[in-house]
């Protein structure tokens, strides 16, 4: 099975903006070498979908990065019978970061999910290939954030009043929850908008977590707070990647992009994010097919 790929306009009418989606799925037709900005895939654009039924997967970025930066899983998740979609945060993204540390960046995450799964479903290419009540989110850093409000999450604003138990003059934040979505994959997530007892008591879905042995960005009480305040801990399988940083789940950049030493760029000593990638993106297919995919 080869990768096509297709690009969505989404408009959030509430808001006032839009952002890009690049959408990777399963088609018969031959790649070509194409380029996505500074990066190369191969794959066939605007092909037609290979006839079957998918489930659909959103994948949503870190604070300030790029829906590019998960080629490596989404074009393997692609290639072996998912429906794919790499969505750009509006006003959270590498060339325009307006809301963030904004309420309204939460607010508008999970709700640009929930509008990335209905422009699918409704575009004529797609509808009849996508399984309409069987759907992934993969959250790293602020995409983890992301993936738990879509899936019941109650986030409070702002976060350093929490970690000092001022609850009193938090504000909980009103988000959009899609109960299409059956399955997380969280990678490093940044969770401290959910630390008051009862944010994650809604979140029942079955929950991958990796995080990073050496991650000064999300540490471990990151994920401590998913672990001990989801509804069912043993739907949570979890694992720390030994000698990783926060940014080594973020797709192996291209040596001209690696040369210029940018912090996306860098992991700790001895560590091969490609050997990783290799893995990382195996091991979350294998997780998708057991928890989500039906055929």
């Amino acid at each position: 099975m080869f990768v096509g790929t297709r690009y969505l306009q989404i408009i959030d009418q509430q808001a006032g903006i839009s952002f890009p989606v690049l959408v990777m799925y399963p088609t018969q037709q031959s790649p070509v070498s194409t380029a996505f900005g500074p990066y190369l895939m191969d794959v066939s654009p605007d092909s037609p979908v290979a006839q079957g039924s998918y489930p659909l997967v959103i994948v949503s970025h870190g604070s300030g990065g790029s829906h590019l930066l998960y080629r490596s899983i989404t074009m393997h998740l692609a290639r072996n019978g998912y429906v794919v979609a790499m969505l750009e945060h509006a006003g959270n993204n590498r060339l325009d970061n307006q809301f963030k540390g904004l309420i309204e960046n939460l607010q508008y995450r999970p709700r640009h999910v929930k509008l990335t799964i209905d422009a699918i479903l409704a575009e004529p290419g797609f509808n009849r290939h996508v399984q309409h009540e069987n759907m992934a989110v993969i959250g790293h850093s602020m995409g983890g954030y992301t993936a738990l409000a879509i899936a019941g999450g109650q986030p409070w604003y702002p976060p350093e009043q929490l970690q000092h138990e001022q609850l009193h003059t938090a504000q909980r934040v009103e988000v959009e929850h899609d109960a299409r979505v059956r399955v997380l994959v969280l990678l490093a997530p940044a969770t401290a908008w959910y630390m008051p007892e009862g944010s994650l008591k809604r979140v029942g879905v079955p929950i991958l977590m990796l995080t990073a042995e050496h991650d000064p960005y999300t540490p471990r009480w990151h994920a401590d707070i998913v672990l001990n305040g989801v509804a069912d801990a043993n739907k949570v399988t979890f694992r720390e990647v030994k000698n990783a940083g926060h940014f080594s789940f973020l797709s192996p950049f291209p040596a001209k992009i690696k040369n210029g030493g940018s912090l996306p760029t860098a992991d700790p000593d001895g560590f091969d994010r490609e050997k990783f990638h290799d893995q990382l993106k195996m091991e979350v297919l294998v997780y998708l097919n057991v928890n989500l995919k039906t055929s």
